[in-house]
């Protein structure tokens, strides 16, 4: 469903209760073009993963409101502290006066607890988080692909992983959910660009997440992906031990 038409911005439900929020962006203001996601789970308590740049802010706000009111959003998570990842959470939360940004303990001891206008919910290594019927675990994964506060929420619920900036994909349309190779794209463009941290710990960090056994990977660039999670990630850090 496309929720606004100058821009493009559009919503679909990927995963039960998980819509992707997406906003392409031309190849004449990005080169080659290229995609924002954010992931709205709808439950007692909504959550929004990435806040999204601060500037899309509005686009983002009218996709959330045809899914469910702003006002309903209890928890503003994001992977790492960035402009597209964090950008917008203080728009969010004049928008939502009963949500809190939510991250890793990292993200709010060096950042947030100062950027942001409500005390967030920081989250240990590991610890859950109940939305209603979605069962929410956030997992550290310092300096994957960088940052050193980084870390993604898994769904227990729906096996979804909230992946970030893994298997980044360029241009500027993508399908919602493919099960289509992403790998490929991402890695010619991280060859490109070497957003990559170089961890030494990568391979391990890459199989705590493959651990989950994921079924949906919600990407913050381009296609969400639907299949065996665990084998494409573990795909993903043969190709970074390459």
């Amino acid at each position: 469903m496309i929720t606004n038409t100058q821009s493009g911005t559009n919503v679909a439900e990927v995963a039960d209760g998980i819509y992707r929020i997406n906003t392409p962006v031309p190849p004449e203001v990005i080169p080659g073009g290229f995609s924002f996601n954010q992931y709205l789970i709808v439950d007692e308590e909504p959550l929004l993963f990435h806040a999204g740049p601060r500037r899309m802010f509005p686009l983002v706000r009218e996709a959330v409101e045809s899914v469910t009111p702003v006002g309903r959003l209890r928890h503003v998570a994001f992977s790492h502290v960035e402009s597209d990842e964090s950008g917008a959470l203080n728009d969010w939360l004049a928008a939502a006066s009963e949500a809190a940004p939510m991250c890793g303990r990292i993200a709010a001891l060096v950042s947030i607890n100062d950027l942001a206008d409500r005390p967030p919910r920081s989250l240990a290594d590991g610890e859950t988080v109940s939305l209603g019927k979605h069962t929410l675990r956030w997992l550290d994964a310092p300096h994957l692909p960088h940052g050193w506060e980084c870390g993604y929420l898994f769904d227990e619920t729906t096996r979804t992983l909230l992946c970030g900036d893994l298997f980044t994909q360029p241009g500027s349309h993508s399908q919602p959910l493919t099960e289509s190779d992403i790998l490929t794209p991402s890695e010619d463009l991280r060859h490109m660009l070497d957003y990559f941290s170089h961890t030494r710990r990568a391979s391990a960090l890459i199989e705590k997440l493959a651990a989950t056994a994921p079924t949906t990977l919600a990407c913050m660039h381009g296609s969400a992906w639907s299949g065996d999670g665990a084998q494409l990630l573990r795909a993903l850090a043969d190709a970074l031990e390459s």
